[in-house]
């Protein structure tokens, strides 16, 4: 099974560029899955219904959220009316929509995604190492192949909790940097790794955001409205390979592609 694992889409931009390139992706690299962080896919902040719809339309099977997912009021109708979004598991069971799901690939075979938020550097909730141990022993009954969406600020969390779930699931991607490291590889027990995917949105930015308003933030010490940057456009994932039999993680390759470029 070949799944690909796109980073953080940044407003309009983002989406366009998923738009263009994804089938290409999907039918040059023969993909079976595709799962999307879409937290920040609306103007920037949050997500919304009309949003969540086209990134599903341009062949995202599931959009996982992070922090920024609830930043817009309309994320109840979104959990209403999209089956296939999902937010980090270790909020509090109140909290609206769901931390797990399992679908099937284009060849039906079924895949487990699992979204979980970091506590380091971020807003403290519950904790994801335990929920990690909860969760994936529940998808495991139906799945061997389980892949986590980390979403987190500190690179040792992310890298911790892939020692601690060695073996256990088949990948850990992080996101919410924005920016892709150089790390990705294949721990001792067969589960694939990196500390950020990066971000799918204009690389002449601030982590997405246009850089003037960004600059005047840490300058003055004051809040300024960032605004969707729209300049050289690109493309974040990565590429990963999975013995379906027993969640294996077979190989995990960086791609990173400008709105203009051959897949």
């Amino acid at each position: 099974m070949r799944v690909l694992f796109i980073g953080d889409i940044i407003g309009k931009p983002g989406r366009l560029v998923v738009k263009e390139l994804l089938p290409g992706i999907i039918g040059q690299r023969d993909i079976d899955f595709v799962i999307a962080n879409g937290e920040n896919s609306a103007g920037g902040f949050g997500i919304n219904v009309d949003v969540a719809q086209a990134l599903l339309s341009s062949g995202v099977d599931i959009i996982t959220g992070g922090n920024h997912i609830w930043d817009r009021r309309e994320i109840g109708n979104v959990f209403s009316e999209i089956s296939r979004i999902i937010r980090p598991a270790n909020y509090p069971p109140s909290v609206r929509g769901k931390g797990s799901m399992v679908l099937e690939d284009r060849k039906g075979k079924k895949v487990a995604v699992l979204n979980l938020q970091g506590r380091t550097f971020m807003t403290p909730i519950d904790c994801p190492f335990r929920t990690a141990d909860r969760e994936v022993a529940e998808l495991r009954k139906q799945t061997n192949l389980v892949i986590i969406d980390f979403h987190a600020e500190a690179t040792s969390e992310k890298q911790a909790l892939a020692f601690y779930l060695d073996g256990r699931v088949g990948a850990i991607v992080g996101t919410h940097t924005h920016v892709q490291s150089a790390d990705e590889h294949i721990f001792p027990n067969k589960t694939g790794f990196i500390t950020d995917v990066g971000m799918t949105g204009a690389y002449h930015s601030v982590i997405g955001m246009e850089y003037p308003e960004a600059i005047s933030r840490f300058l003055t010490g004051t809040p300024s409205r960032l605004k969707v940057a729209t300049k050289d456009v690109k493309l974040s994932a990565v590429i990963m390979e999975f013995d379906h039999r027993n969640g294996y993680c077979l190989s995990i390759e960086r791609l990173r592609l400008n709105s203009n470029e051959a897949c």
